[in-house]
């Protein structure tokens, strides 16, 4: 009986061992870099090899879509939590304005060896910066890089600030600079591409009364990347 209860105990204490081994300390910060876009909260997480957020050139998942049109990182979060993977919300408390910086925390657990995240960009139809299942090292070191923004093919990129959000319903939510127009006709109504894409980035007009977009083409453009990571293994 002793034998028993010791050897129980030992394998416990092993198990335990591994876990600890396999366990990484991430710290995980992401840049702003664009001049007039905001990032919607965001969704850091490492998760296993067999999942992922999104894939390029494949439709969207509803889950995917409620976060490239509104903001809605919820659906993406249960899936992620219905893996068992090891995620962190909103870690700039709220939007994350350009030029700004915000750092998430993660501690892996076994298995969640690779690392994604996304937020919706304001203002956007149905953009998104995204980062997809990169692996983390297991070396302690601090590694950097861009991501470019994606369009999740979900709608059309009219342009238009209508206070729309919900899938499925067109229009941009807002422009959270308070530099967006209003009165614009539509940039275009129709969506060619209706997987995920690299995103074309807005178009904009210098009339914010009218015009085709309520976007200023002298603010709310941009050229890829649109994020610095900077993801720092201990």
């Amino acid at each position: 009986m002793k034998i028993k209860t010791l050897s129980t105990v030992t394998a416990f204490l092993f198990a335990s061992s591994i876990s600890a081994v396999n366990a990484q300390q991430l710290e995980i910060t992401v840049t702003n870099l664009t001049q007039g876009l905001y990032y919607t909260p965001l969704l850091v997480s490492a998760h296993p090899a067999n999942m992922s957020l999104y894939t390029l050139g494949q439709p969207a998942t509803s889950a995917l879509q409620m976060m490239a049109e509104g903001g809605d990182i919820s659906g993406l979060s249960a899936m992620l939590t219905t893996a068992n993977a090891n995620s962190t919300e909103n870690p700039a408390s709220g939007l994350l304005a350009p030029a700004m910086s915000t750092t998430a925390m993660l501690t892996t657990t076994d298995g969640n060896n690779y690392l994604s995240l996304v937020a919706m960009l304001l203002p956007t139809n149905d953009g998104f910066v995204g980062l997809n299942s990169w692996k983390i090292p297991t070396e302690v070191g601090t590694y950097t890089f861009t991501l470019n923004a994606y369009d999740a093919g979900t709608e059309a990129n009219d342009e238009m600030i209508t206070g729309g959000g919900a899938p499925s319903v067109s229009g941009i939510p807002a422009a959270p600079g308070g530099d967006g127009g209003t009165g614009a006709s539509g940039v275009t109504m129709t969506e060619t591409n209706t997987n995920v894409h690299v995103h074309p980035g807005n178009l904009g007009d210098d009339d914010l009364s009218a015009g085709k977009s309520d976007l200023s083409n002298t603010v709310h453009r941009w050229l890829n990347p649109v994020a610095r990571v900077s993801v720092k293994v201990m």
